[in-house]
């Protein structure tokens, strides 16, 4: 039930979302798809959070920015999740606004330099999100986003 709160309302937000109900499928769906970013439960079958973590970092390849989204908020936790290279810690129970917020923050692209050194211009892109036609959009706001894994 939270798996797809959280897919439905960051896909909402105009992200593209795609998930693993598992730690091992998780690792596979990594390497293959090779996601903007990835919220993370810690509470897994077959491979839990911090196995996953464990081995994105110890294989040293591709680690996406991480957002662990858990129900353990102990700080033994969010010291382990951290030190294994997550970036950000959310506890459930979550607000909506705060999930949009910190997952906007997580796969936010730096923005490239004006070629105007004496008048810099703002660009602005159009806004990308889901329409009623069924496109999927993948931006928020300014957040550009190809690819988001989530498993709850």
């Amino acid at each position: 039930m939270v798996l797809e709160l959280v897919t439905t309302r960051l896909e909402l937000a105009g992200f593209l979302t795609f998930y693993a109900r598992n730690g091992l499928e998780g690792l596979g769906r990594i390497r293959d798809l090779r996601p903007d970013g990835l919220v993370l439960d810690i509470n897994m079958p077959e491979m839990d959070g911090f196995g996953l973590l464990s081995r994105l970092k110890s294989a040293g390849t591709f680690y996406p920015p991480t957002l662990v989204l858990t129900a353990r908020n102990k700080p033994e936790d969010i010291k382990a999740a951290i030190a294994m290279g997550a970036r950000d810690y959310l506890a459930k129970p979550f607000k909506e606004n705060q999930l949009i917020a910190r997952v906007g923050r997580l796969v936010r692209k730096p923005k490239l330099p004006s070629r105007s050194a004496t008048r810099p211009t703002r660009q602005h892109e159009p806004n990308r999100s889901s329409s009623a036609s069924g496109n999927r959009g993948d931006s928020f706001g300014s957040v550009q986003s190809d690819h988001l894994i989530f498993e709850v």
